[in-house]
């Protein structure tokens, strides 16, 4: 009679025994696999949720950015549009001319030609822009016996190099007239009315609304009709421009680009309105950047909070895992060590005749540990296979987020060789559990002496 029959009439003599034992190591494997199996689980999920939340962050921030972007674009063009309310910041003038009679008059007296307007227009200057070639003139009106400032203006000049703008100033029409607040209110004037000034007839097409400046006393009529009256033909005062959103001393940029195309000229920065436009103008871009930067504050804040709550649960689960497989394995093996030592006791006389028969205490211990071993491969592959959908189960019972639900053993595995390492070593932890198990009990069966057990004593 060969070991193995032995191992196998052992087994078909006592199955209880064996499937109680072949249970217990079962158990023991599944909760391995299972445990195991959740745990890599949640860290592949907590890794697909954090990618999916980082791809939905990055795409909010990115459409913030057009959001901010669009709305800066928005904030600026209607700050620019108020403050070209404020008028022109920037004037050209000749280099003769002393800028105290500006302040102090209102007005100017040095000349310089109207074609170096065009000049600035044609060099693609990028310091400023709204060209206005203009003549400037505090003066006498006799018709109505007061005093006022004349102001010739026509179209801007256009920057060629440059997207066209909407004008800051429109251009006044020959024979029409725009008149300040002071003027109209005093001398009663309506739109549409005619009035004489100089001895030539215009035609009122504005009045201007108060404006607290020197612009409340002043008339505006074309260009070319002014430069008649005061006898400068082709000739301006000033040139009038905006400055751009340059970075640094802005005037300090303008003043030498200019000095380059029109020498003989000084350039003067009404600062009060400059420095206006370049605080609006920061101000809409802190707005946009604060926007953006919350945005990307919440994206963050978000992902770390989902972070901390996944990190928490994987924490909950692993603390469970550590606390429920000691105390299983420990249990199986006390169960197999158990069954064990009860068959033993309980067969004292089945391994005297054997012993009687010849068997040696080697041969002995392998029946009865061969049966160990084999409880735990069969226990062990059946645990494996229930582990597998206990674990998925659990998985699923535990975490119940939408991205949990689609990771299965597959996905497990592919994003966790070791889940795999496992699988093929619990088959292997389940034979060795059950052969250590048994071991005391297959030294006690070994360890009999067949005359003592088959005398009854």
């Amino acid at each position: 009679m060969t070991l193995t029959h032995l191992i196998f009439r052992e087994i078909t003599h006592r199955k209880l025994n064996f499937l109680l034992a072949v249970m217990a190591v079962a158990i023991a494997a599944l909760a391995i696999v299972a445990a195991d199996l959740v745990v890599r689980r949640d860290a592949e999920v907590t890794r697909r949720i954090m990618v999916e939340k980082q791809s939905a962050t990055e795409a909010a921030i990115e459409e913030k950015v057009k959001a901010v972007a669009a709305a800066g674009a928005d904030l600026e063009d209607a700050i620019r549009l108020q403050m070209k309310g404020l008028g022109f910041n920037v004037l050209v003038l000749p280099e003769t001319q002393d800028a105290a009679e500006l302040h102090l008059k209102g007005s100017l007296t040095e000349t310089m030609p109207e074609s170096y307007a065009q000049k600035l227009a044609d060099s693609k200057i990028m310091t400023i822009n709204h060209l206005l070639p203009t003549v400037l003139k505090q003066m006498r009106w006799p018709e109505q016996d007061i005093d006022v400032v004349l102001y010739g203006t026509r179209g801007e000049v256009p920057l060629m190099h440059r997207d066209m703008k909407k004008p800051v100033l429109d251009a006044v029409k020959p024979g029409q007239m725009v008149v300040g607040h002071a003027i109209h209110t005093k001398l009663g004037f309506e739109v549409g009315q005619k009035v004489k000034f100089m001895d030539r007839e215009f035609t009122i097409s504005k009045l201007h609304p108060e404006r607290g400046s020197s612009d409340d006393v002043t008339l505006w009529i074309d260009l070319g009709q002014a430069q008649e009256i005061l006898g400068l033909q082709n000739l301006v005062h000033a040139i009038l421009a905006l400055e751009c959103e340059c970075a640094g001393d802005r005037i300090a940029q303008i003043r030498a680009e200019i000095s380059g195309i029109l020498p003989g000229t000084q350039v003067i920065e009404r600062y009060s309105q400059a420095l206006a436009r370049a605080e609006s103008r920061t101000k809409a871009k802190e707005v946009a950047e604060a926007s953006l930067a919350a945005e990307k504050l919440a994206g963050e804040a978000t992902l770390a909070r989902e972070l901390a709550s996944r990190t928490r649960l994987q924490r909950g689960h692993q603390q469970m895992a550590n606390f429920v497989l000691p105390l299983v394995l420990t249990l199986a093996a006390v169960a197999v060590g158990l069954l064990a030592y009860l068959n033993v006791r309980y067969r004292r006389e089945e391994i005297g005749i054997l012993r009687a028969l010849g068997l040696r205490t080697r041969q002995v211990m392998i029946v009865f540990l061969g049966k160990a071993a084999l409880s735990g491969v069969i226990g062990g592959v059946a645990g494996v296979v229930l582990g597998i959908g206990a674990g998925a189960v659990l998985g699923r019972l535990l975490d119940r987020t939408e991205v949990a639900s689609s990771v299965g053993l597959t996905e497990a595995l592919i994003a966790s060789p070791g889940l795999f390492v496992t699988l093929m070593a619990t088959p292997v932890l389940a034979v060795v559990l059950s052969t250590l198990s048994s071991w005391l009990a297959a030294t006690m069966a070994a360890s009999q002496d067949a005359a003592v057990v088959l005398q009854g004593e």
